[in-house]
């Protein structure tokens, strides 16, 4: 019987080619589009995702600002780990970090760099829930001057070799001696906190490099630390009992607060985070987008399949008449939805293998339909299946309850309730198009805004050179090396001027200092708002283009480098000064030193346009992190940007022939600041146009049906004189007003959408009322031309062909 039906439906497919076409590509569509989004979303969830992570959570800290606590950064003591294990028996154990960027590791003297490394206590293979392919995890951080490497670091110094017991040595101080304990696998682990080494955090207490944070202990906050606690704990009650903690004999002005490590990458955006998060709200709204495209393309295989209900009426009347049972009948139609169904997924299939490198590429992955994706798409699976079956039944049932007599007498008509649940159909498709088609050219906005804002700052072929000096320490030598240097950099033809910075707008947090304490002139202390600073020279401010309000760059002293500052208008405002310039001259104390502010410049933002101006003190300091470098835009135009390049790295080998040397454009690197932002931007454009295509399917399928149901009638009213245009007014009307409805639902649910994605964002574009109407226009102009098409197919046929049987 089954193969009967197969039989039956094959032909039928294959009969109406067209029909079979757009069905089964609507579906392909619907379902690839939900495949690839759902691939994303599954990996931008799976962050820190392992056995019992469901029990780990970081440590951070709360500051207290105008009487109320507020998220502070991601960082607690180093003390915090220890200090909270002893006081609550929830917890179980700890682990901390202390991140040591831009890692130079020396093995027989060749240096490696581009590497991230940690301290870490040996807890950390019991929190996180990671063994070690090579070495002990019980001992392998155990012991000072142990370390840990991923396999591909191991790979990069060590070959195929056995790294356990070899010897590594740390630029900025090769006089110790570090000992390969331990070889661990993270390739496919997703996690927030990314290591290709682990320093044993017993390091700290005797490595020189340390030795100015050894007396700190309440005092410095620059730690990682995560927490476990006992399965089954009340983890909202451990938290406000971690909150209310005091440490012994310390008056805190903040407090500690626990968040679970899960949430972390999507839904965590502090100030010093251990790398760049996902954005949960955009995850949201494309699972959203993801649903929408499938659901979609269901209603349209309901509304195809409605409309072509009336073409076999006369096969269904004929079928019953000789015995065909309403069962029967089911089956058979349920066996045409589930071959074209499973053609439609094999499509779809196909199209996701072809399109997915384009997509990573686009997201910024490399996203694989792997054994782990699969088993992770299996729910939503289960999801398509219930819904492609459900989306079967309606039309299988439409079709199966046709009376014979009625039908082979040419009589058959749809009810009223069939005509509304397919008009609802088509309005809710369209509700769902221009919601997105609004919310699409919103983001749109929303990231043009961003792009053309002024940040400040001019970061127009500006270059930041960096690099690890081997074979000296920091020392007056190291310093006056560092001075050549800088003058033979001036003397380039393409150097227009240098500077030097510890920091720059587009860099993260990691290189400024956070501070909560500070001397106001009028000799107030504020001890509960944060404030950030750190070092340049004199000509950092004008090669940066950043401009005065009020005095100038550091003073000129007696002195080579001075106790002077410059502060953002933000920070004036934070001091409550209402003039700028009454604050040249004046004295503010932080580090327990009297500091004289000699200008106040504009603001400008630091860490991107996501983020609000921040208060800012910058320190005349003789800085060698960063040495900035402002192109000659008239020499680089005649030589070429890469022969400027080539000639800054000359310049710096013969100064400092032993040292590693990289260099960045800071205009690229603040625009990668919201690089994840553009991505959710494209995506929703390109997710959209297939939201509208399978829209239009949709129309097209109500459109034909309306056409076929109104055969006659249009063929009276052209025998009676009516003209192509009337006709096609007549046959366009009704669906020039589901798409208004459309609009008039659509406008809220976008507008409420696109609101709290603006939240994210300090600086937001207005949600301008043009975005609405150009969005229903658009999807207007698209229904227009879908239905007129097909109108004008009927408008102009002979009435003959559909009067010939009256």
């Amino acid at each position: 019987m089954f193969k009967l039906f197969l039989k039956i439906a094959t032909r039928y497919l294959l009969k109406n080619k067209l029909y079979s076409f757009i069905n089964i590509f609507g579906l392909a569509i619907g379902i690839a589009s939900f495949v690839l989004i759902m691939l994303y979303v599954n990996y931008e969830r799976s962050y820190d995702k392992f056995e019992g992570s469901e029990n780990v959570h970081r440590v951070f800290m709360d500051y207290l600002e105008g009487g109320e606590y507020v998220p502070g950064d991601a960082n607690a003591y180093i003390v915090s780990g220890p200090a909270l294990k002893e006081e609550f028996p929830e917890i179980e154990n700890f682990v901390r970090f202390r991140r040591i960027r831009d890692l130079v590791v020396l093995n027989n003297n060749t240096p490696y760099d581009g590497i991230v490394g940690s301290l870490a206590d040996p807890e950390y293979f019991d929190v996180f829930d990671h063994g070690l392919v090579k070495g002990d995890v019980n001992t392998a951080l155990n012991e000072p001057y142990s370390v840990v490497l991923s396999t591909s670091v191991a790979q990069k110094l060590f070959g195929d070799g056995n790294p356990i017991g070899q010897s590594l040595k740390i630029a900025g101080d090769a006089t110790v001696t570090f000992t390969v304990t331990g070889v661990m696998d993270n390739t496919n682990r997703n996690t927030h906190i990314k290591n290709d080494l682990l320093i044993s955090f017993k390091t700290f207490y005797t490595w020189k490099i340390f030795e100015n944070d050894w007396k700190y202990t309440w005092n410095q906050n620059e730690y990682y630390t995560y927490v476990k606690v006992a399965a089954n704990t009340d983890v909202e009650l451990l938290n406000k009992k971690i909150m209310a903690f005091v440490p012994k004999g310390f008056e805190f002005k903040e407090r500690h607060h626990m968040e679970p490590i899960e949430s972390i990458h999507l839904y965590s955006n502090k100030p010093y985070e251990a790398g760049t998060n996902g954005n949960g709200n955009n995850i949201k709204l494309l699972s959203i987008i993801a649903f929408i495209t499938l659901l979609l393309s269901w209603m349209n295989y309901m509304n195809l399949s409605s409309s072509k209900s009336l073409e076999r009426a006369k096969e269904i009347g004929i079928r019953k008449v000789v015995g065909g049972k309403k069962s029967q009948l089911t089956l058979q139609f349920l066996s045409e939805s589930a071959l074209l169904n499973f053609m439609a997924i094999l499509l779809a299939l196909g199209a996701v293998f072809l399109l997915l490198p384009g997509f990573n590429a686009m997201v910024g992955q490399n996203l694989g339909l792997d054994g782990t994706q699969l088993t992770a798409l299996m729910p939503y699976l289960g999801i398509m299946l219930l819904g492609a079956s459900l989306a079967a039944l309606y039309p299988a049932f439409v079709l199966s309850r046709f009376n014979p007599a009625k039908v082979l007498k040419g009589q058959v008509q749809t009810s009223k309730n069939g005509l509304h649940f397919r008009r609802a159909l088509i309005i809710t498709q369209f509700v769902a198009t221009i919601s997105l088609l609004i919310c699409t050219l919103m983001a749109n906005k929303q990231i043009n805004f961003l792009k053309n804002r002024p940040i400040g700052a001019n970061l127009d072929q500006v270059v930041a050179l960096k690099g690890q000096i081997l074979d000296r320490a920091y020392d007056s030598i190291f310093y006056k090396d560092f001075d050549v240097l800088l003058e033979e950099l001036k003397r380039s033809p393409y150097v227009a001027e240098v500077g030097c910075t510890g920091t720059y707008p587009g860099d993260d947090f990691s290189n400024m200092n956070s501070n909560i304490q500070l001397t106001f002139p009028d000799g107030h202390t504020d001890e509960t708002h944060i404030w950030y600073n750190y070092g340049a020279r004199p000509n950092y401010f004008n090669l940066m283009g950043m401009d005065f309000v009020a005095g100038n760059a550091f003073l000129q002293t007696a002195e080579k480098w001075s106790h002077n500052v410059v502060v953002n208008e933000e920070m004036v405002r934070f001091m409550g000064i209402e003039d700028p310039n009454a604050l040249i001259g004046e004295t503010i104390k932080f580090w327990g030193q009297d500091w004289t502010v000699s200008g106040v410049v504009e603001d400008y933002n630091h860490f991107g346009m996501k983020s609000a101006v921040v208060p800012i003190i910058i320190r005349h300091d003789r800085n060698t992190q960063n040495v900035l470098v402002k192109l000659d835009q008239k020499a680089i135009t005649m030589a070429g940007v890469d022969k400027a390049l080539n000639e800054l790295e000359q310049t710096w080998h013969q100064v400092f022939p032993v040292s590693t040397y990289n260099y960045t454009f800071l205009d690229q690197k603040f625009q990668a600041l919201f690089n994840e932002d553009q991505k959710f931007a494209k995506a929703f454009q390109i997710f959209t146009l297939l939201a509208i295509l399978i829209a239009s399917l949709g129309l097209f399928g109500l459109t034909s049906y309306t056409c076929i149901q109104r055969k006659k009638e249009i063929g009276v009213r052209k025998v009676n004189g009516a003209t192509i245009a009337q006709i096609l007014q007549l046959l366009n009307q009704n669906f020039i007003k589901w798409v208004g409805l459309a609009f008039v639902i659509a406008v809220p649910i976008a507008w409420f959408a696109m609101d709290k994605w603006l939240e994210g964002f300090a600086y937001k574009t207005t949600i301008s009322w043009w975005v609405f109407v150009l969005g229903g226009l658009v999807a207007l102009s698209i229904a227009i031309l879908t239905v007129s098409w097909q109108s004008f197919r009927a408008a102009i046929a002979n009435p003959v062909e559909s009067l010939r049987d009256e």
